[in-house]
């Protein structure tokens, strides 16, 4: 697949996902993508209370033609989501996984 339509998918999900998360009116969703070096995040930020909140749901990176998931914070895994985009799960690394681990799921090693 081309690395472009990728880059497509992985805007169209984070943003989707900011969209639909219920976050309090004091938090906001962030979609951050950086195409020149194929850095995607969805952040949140903001206040809960007198609480300071800042974090990532969810990190992807294109390398070498590959999605690497390298944070995947969210209930509903956004390997599955790409899968039923049409990636197929030999252009999708779990980052988040060792090296070693990697071997044994249905996904690329790297």
């Amino acid at each position: 697949m081309a690395v472009e339509q990728y880059r497509q998918w992985i805007r169209q999900l984070l943003t989707e996902r900011a969209q639909r998360q219920s976050y309090q009116t004091e938090i906001e969703p962030q979609v951050v993508c950086d195409t020149e070096h194929d850095h995607y995040l969805l952040l949140h930020t903001g206040w809960r209370g007198d609480r300071r909140t800042h974090g990532c749901s969810l990190h992807l990176d294109i390398k070498d033609g590959k999605i690497w998931i390298q944070h995947d914070g969210t209930e509903i895994g956004i390997a599955t989501e790409l899968l039923e985009l049409g990636v197929p799960p030999h252009d999708i690394v779990l980052g988040f996984h060792t090296p070693f681990m990697r071997q044994f799921t249905e996904f690329a090693v790297s």
